[in-house]
């Protein structure tokens, strides 16, 4: 499967299930960037999946823990005023939309 179309099944539920409670959300927006608001999801999408894909747990805080230490502290955001970005809090939606979208490919038999 291509990468760009294997990702945008998560873009668009990231984009409908968090973008959408996003308070720092441009008005326009998603997408973000054109429109002058660096957005953590935009910038870190794969290694934000990555990192939801390495844990398993019904509890946030791995997910917390995972997230600072892969996708963080590798953000073009960290040296920024956008830092931390909507993505701090809204980190519950987002593993919410990711798993949301392994489920379906699971079911569908679309995850690799």
């Amino acid at each position: 499967m291509n990468a760009v179309l294997d990702l945008q099944e998560y873009v668009d539920e990231i984009r409908q299930e968090v973008c959408s409670r996003c308070i720092e959300r441009p008005p326009g927006g998603p997408p973000c960037a054109p429109l002058g608001k660096r957005c953590g999801f935009e910038l870190n999408l794969a290694p934000l999946i990555e990192a939801v894909h390495s844990v398993h747990s019904k509890s946030i805080d791995p997910y917390i823990d995972v997230f600072h230490d892969h996708v963080c502290a590798h953000c073009a955001n960290r040296t920024t005023g956008q830092c931390p970005c909507p993505l701090e809090y809204l980190l519950l939606l987002a593993v919410q939309a990711i798993e949301a979208v392994d489920d379906r490919r699971q079911t569908s038999g679309k995850l690799a």
